[in-house]
């Protein structure tokens, strides 16, 4: 069991200030795999102070940016050592399937790093424009202390998405993860010692909801970046608002795979195996409504069902397994209220349905209904779980319409024999990421998120490196 005592605060490891713990419980076994100190509203007092002292009086924004991104291209080899370590951590916290922890858990995180080092070295922060008096200087300036708020679902991705352009453009980062994957963060932790980061430029304190909202409230805190619910997302922003405080807000989705008639559906399935279903369901991005025409509506419900069955339930930590349980048994009812709900409206579940795999462990059957509606709760609302609604479309203004009729827009995809008419589609979808003929992949040199209710804001890219900065104009004479 990983057991830890003390909070990452002002560059050390410090005793917590209340005797609250947390304990994390394996989603497969259900047993206590880590403990780790609950952190309370005094402890987020004293990493914001340290956040502060480090942001006014440190040398971390007084450093050239290039300078900046050189330790965080050191973080990033310290990183890549770690990757393997980090994988088994986050699937033994919360259950995601080894391979994926392999394939993204880590790597992705490792990826960020990089690109941010790269682009630090040769961003511009101050370039001179004429001016209708004389020349001007654009400057662009870190935003100051952020509260990086994680889920649990992706913690180290999340994570990353706000920390690498946080600190290549010298902000100073309070990160408090959720309370049911607090330790992927203490390897971070110690990583970022190792790097030399200087002390107070990076805090963490894992905690439940009050200590969080704490945070978030605090004076001290310039900007919220925040990773979540939407419920959560619309109280963080009132919070922002009523401060005048900057923030992003990356939140839910319920994107759909438009599957066009001249698609090869054993090339698609092949696909949205992993877009549908990836990390067991908890993923905003997950193709989650299939859309296809009433011509190949039964064709493409059979091959949907196939895909969804010819994954393996099971271990998180056996390689084989494509699907492991849910993250905490709160989840597991809440999907399964859903697939009840799916019954009740009048869908069918082809595949799956309300008997679980297992006794023991957070698992759901992973379940695909046909016979569904758009305005059906499976089809509207965010599940976080393997659940699929296959859906029919009379035409493709249909199709588009029906993908479109949704609160959220953070994803979506087309699957087509013609490529450029796929792009033409996916214009027309109101989303932030796209796919044609492959799931959206999440590229750390081009911006992620979301339309409508999935968000305010980007992450990723240099407009991710821009949401840490303000931007100056000075004018000079003479």
């Amino acid at each position: 069991m990983l057991q830890h005592e003390t909070l990452f605060i002002g560059g050390d490891w410090v005793a917590p200030a209340g005797t609250g713990t947390i304990e994390v419980v394996s989603p497969h076994s259900e047993e206590v795999v880590g403990r780790v100190p609950d952190g309370t509203a005094a402890d987020m007092d004293r990493a914001v102070a340290a956040a502060r002292d480090a942001f006014d009086n440190g040398p971390w924004p007084r450093m050239t940016i290039a300078e900046r991104a050189a330790v965080v291209g050191r973080l990033a080899e310290i990183y890549e050592a770690c990757q393997a370590e980090m994988a088994e951590i986050i699937t033994t916290e919360m259950g995601s399937p080894i391979t994926f922890s392999q394939l993204a858990q880590a790597p992705q995180p490792l990826g960020m790093l990089k690109y941010y080092a790269g682009l630090g070295a040769t961003f511009p922060v101050e370039e001179e424009r004429p001016g209708l008096f004389g020349p001007m200087v654009v400057r662009r300036e870190p935003v100051g202390v952020v509260a990086a708020v994680v889920p649990w679902n992706v913690p180290q991705f999340v994570t990353m998405t706000k920390l690498a352009p946080a600190l290549v453009a010298g902000c100073t980062v309070v990160v408090k993860p959720a309370p049911e994957t607090p330790l992927d963060s203490y390897l971070l932790a110690e990583m970022i010692r190792e790097a030399g980061v200087p002390a107070g430029v990076v805090n963490i304190v894992a905690a439940g909801r009050e200590a969080g909202e704490h945070l978030v409230s605090h004076p001290g805190v310039d900007k919220v970046a925040f990773t979540g619910s939407t419920a959560a997302g619309r109280r963080i922003a009132a919070i922002c608002g009523e401060q005048l405080k900057r923030c992003t807000l990356e939140l839910g989705g319920k994107s759909a795979a438009i599957i066009l008639d001249d698609c090869h559906l054993p090339s698609a399935m092949g696909f949205l195996s992993m877009a549908s279903l990836m990390n067991n369901g908890q993923a905003c991005v997950a193709q989650t409504r299939i859309l296809a025409s009433r011509s190949r509506y039964d064709e493409v419900v059979q091959a949907v069902a196939e895909m969804v069955t010819s994954q393996r339930v099971g271990d998180p930590a056996d390689p084989a397994t494509g699907i492991g349980p849910l993250v905490a048994r709160r989840q597991q009812e809440r999907v399964e209220g859903y697939i009840r709900s799916g019954i009740e409206e009048g869908a069918k579940p082809v595949v799956g349905g309300l008997d679980r795999p297992y006794d023991r462990g957070w698992y759901v059957a992973p379940t695909v209904f046909a016979g569904a509606t758009n305005n059906m709760r499976i089809a509207r609302e965010e599940i976080f779980g393997p659940v699929l609604t296959v859906i029919p479309y009379e035409d493709e203004e249909d199709a588009v319409r029906i993908a479109n009729d949704s609160d959220y827009g953070l994803s979506g995809s087309v699957w087509t024999a013609d490529t450029d008419h796929g792009v033409d589609i996916a214009r027309r979808v109101r989303t932030g990421t796209y796919g044609v003929n492959v799931m959206h992949t999440l590229d750390p040199n081009t911006p992620f998120g979301g339309f409508k209710a999935s968000g305010l804001g980007r992450e990723l890219g240099p407009e991710g490196l821009s949401a840490y900065l303000e931007t100056k104009s000075i004018a000079r004479l003479g």
